[in-house]
């Protein structure tokens, strides 16, 4: 699929950037899978909620998982059921610049990745990397224009399947998306749900495309994000390549241990 691009929407209230030419410049990006506005076995809608909680962390790009475009019957069983897509609803006015990339269709309605940006998208392509049978994945990829003539960044949002074998193929896709689309120079922030479990994708992505985790960085190991309420398996990750520096923020346990079945990342990275 080719890249679509975008007139930017620049709202009055986006954050003005000017920094001096050569200057380190930073960014705060946080991921989260949002399990579709629902908490943990669905038993609450809580997209009012998790909206706030995305908003006080203050990231500058936002990658999420699971966010639902449209459901039929939702609107109906529930009062505060956003007329909008979820990520517009998330976007709100704090993030002027959105993309989403439908994967899974069904009867009643759709979900799929998104990311919000503080910066213009000035291109955005979703790519299927769905293997076989139902479970249905997608790449979500956007360029980011920075400030102050600085090199555009390149924001992947990943969810990938539950499958070893599938997950492998997928992370080969991940590196060729890597190594064919985006400038050897170019900063990239690869960040989402991997459902690595087994702890592989690690070593190929680095040894495939240079990219490197920024919590094992820091930490030895990936953080703990499934399940929220009590973390247990390493299944979220921020990986980044051609970046000066990163380092993780460590985001409170409340009110995120309520708001999805997985708990976010932070991570702040400069350029």
């Amino acid at each position: 699929m080719p890249f679509h691009r975008i007139e930017s929407r620049i709202s009055k209230n986006q954050t003005s950037r000017t920094p001096v030419a050569g200057a380190p410049f930073s960014i705060k990006v946080l991921t989260v899978n949002i399990h579709k506005g629902f908490t943990f076995f669905n038993r609450k809608f809580i997209l009012h909620e998790l909206r706030d909680a995305v908003r006080l962390v203050g990231a500058d790009v936002v990658f999420l998982q699971e966010v639902a475009g449209t459901h039929a019957t939702h609107a109906e069983r529930f009062s505060d059921y956003p007329d909008a897509p979820h990520y517009e609803f998330l976007a709100d006015s704090i993030w002027p610049q959105y993309a989403y990339g439908r994967n899974s269709v069904y009867t009643n309605g759709h979900h799929g990745n998104a990311v919000l940006s503080k910066f213009p998208i000035i291109q955005f392509e979703n790519r299927d990397i769905s293997i076989a049978g139902p479970e249905r994945r997608g790449l979500l990829h956007c360029v980011l224009q920075m400030p102050d003539g600085r090199e555009s960044m390149h924001a992947i949002c990943v969810h990938l399947g539950l499958l070893e074998a599938h997950r492998r193929a997928q992370m080969n896709m991940i590196c060729e998306m890597v190594n064919n689309d985006v400038p050897a120079g170019a900063p990239v922030v690869v960040a989402g749900d991997f459902n690595d479990w087994r702890r592989r994708a690690h070593d190929q992505l680095e040894a495939g495309a240079g990219l490197h985790e920024v919590f094992v960085k820091a930490h030895g190991r990936a953080a703990l994000t499934f399940p929220a309420r009590l973390p247990m398996l390493r299944l979220d990750r921020i990986y980044v390549r051609n970046a000066a520096s990163h380092a993780p923020v460590m985001l409170p346990r409340k009110p995120w241990s309520h708001l999805s079945d997985h708990a976010p990342l932070a991570a702040v990275i400069a350029f």
